[in-house]
């Protein structure tokens, strides 16, 4: 049975979410490895080669700002082919590169093409989800996930078994596969294909402006942490847990148990809020990080990984919940543009968590400091969910209809 012309689209759209993370999350395995194979050429030191993706997170920031632009002049489709190409090739190029400023800019490169997708394949995501939004996303979000989880591992199996540049160029020439195939698939307007749309409802003004102004708050803060904890799982897995240089493996694999309790968790959040509120949802979230993020600087052996996992629970939920935030309450004609913005505030924040967790790490020694720094931001994250909107119109949007003011 061939699959609905949505359903692929969709899938390219998932597959796209889990190129992003893990394109951006090779670098914090490989450099592990790096240093052993070529100390001479790229460093020897931990932070100041996990800061040559600095220049990455930065563009890949800086660059989804114009992304509704351009969505606008070219087409989505343009957009995403142009994601799958140039993302996989600049992976590609970080293989071959021959000297730390030649692998800062390939990363950057890499950066730039991943910033094309949160906010078009997002918002194409949630014009084809209909009234099941939050199941989509959640869905998106543990293909996201999984690609945060399964890139210590499997960069960590290149880097053992083939060397650290198979760690680059494998998934970049699976990328570059994946956009040829891509280019391959008929056009579709994915906000018709499921067939006719509800009319999106018309929401108080005034009930529109503090969601904005909670989702983009968040985004800040959640950007960094969100960020710098998947940095810094690797060197932590090695601190406290598998300590040999000759255990990398394994401190990948501990890696995946933990990121990918954060994967199944967004598909949970992402069934329960078709049928709760978000901030119902989202408070209970943010209550867990500030007390596991303090208790993780000082935790030592197995115990890390409970707390770890709790945290990626927490940090990764959030996400499903703040993309549907912007799906319930924008008009589907602003939404990329807000995606743009909310996820250029989101990975400024993310640009700073590579050199904030290298120099704590250079200073110190140790990923202590970083947590409790984390910690702080967490609880600005807490102070946002306290104000989240919590409207029983969200469920039954036809309610919107009903009011005569706003309801805060």
């Amino acid at each position: 049975m061939s699959l609905h012309p949505a359903t692929r689209q969709i899938a390219f759209i998932n597959a796209a979410h889990s190129a992003t993370h893990f394109s951006l999350l090779i670098l914090a395995t490989a450099v592990l490895g790096l240093v052993q194979q070529e100390p001479g050429r790229f460093g020897t030191e931990y932070g100041p080669i996990l800061a040559l993706g600095t220049g990455m997170f930065v563009l890949y920031g800086v660059g989804s700002l114009p992304m509704g632009w351009l969505a606008a002049r070219f087409g989505r489709r343009a957009l995403m082919l142009a994601f799958f190409l140039g993302t996989g090739g600049c992976m590609a190029l970080a293989g071959l590169a021959p000297s730390p400023l030649w692998m800062a800019v390939a990363l950057a490169g890499m950066g730039a093409f991943s910033a094309i997708y949160h906010p078009v394949g997002t918002a194409m995501l949630v014009e084809a989800a209909g009234d099941r939004v939050g199941r989509a996303v959640g869905l998106n979000g543990v293909f996201g996930n999984l690609g945060v989880a399964t890139a210590p591992v499997l960069t960590a199996f290149l880097v053992a078994s083939l060397g650290w540049r198979w760690a680059f160029l494998v998934p970049g020439l699976l990328c570059v596969a994946a956009g040829a195939l891509y280019w391959r698939e008929p056009p579709i307007d994915m906000a018709t294909a499921r067939g006719a749309q509800k009319p999106f409802p018309s929401i108080p003004p005034a009930v529109v402006r503090r969601a904005v102004v909670v989702l983009l708050s968040i985004a800040a803060v959640s950007g960094l942490v969100f960020n710098a904890f998947t940095l810094l799982l690797p060197k932590l897995m090695e601190e406290r847990l598998a300590a040999s240089p000759d255990l990398l493996p394994v401190i990948g694999a501990l890696a995946f148990i933990v990121t990918i309790c954060g994967g199944l968790t967004q598909f949970t959040v992402g069934r329960m809020i078709d049928r709760m509120t978000l901030r119902r949802v989202f408070l209970p979230m943010a209550l867990v990080q500030v007390p596991a993020m303090l208790a993780l600087s000082f935790a030592e052996g197995w115990l890390v990984l409970p707390l770890a996992a709790a945290l990626a629970a927490s940090i990764f939920g959030q996400v499903t919940v703040n993309e549907t935030m912007t799906a319930r309450y924008i008009a589907p004609p602003l939404r990329v543009r807000l995606y743009s913005i909310r996820f250029f505030v989101g990975f400024l924040g993310a640009a700073a968590a590579s050199p904030l967790i290298g120099l704590l790490h250079e200073a110190t020694g140790r990923l202590d400091l970083a947590l409790v720094v984390l910690a702080g931001f967490s609880g600005v994250t807490l102070l946002c969910a306290l104000f989240f909107p919590d409207h029983r119109e969200e469920l039954q949007p036809e309610l919107w209809q009903a009011q005569a003011s706003p309801a805060e």
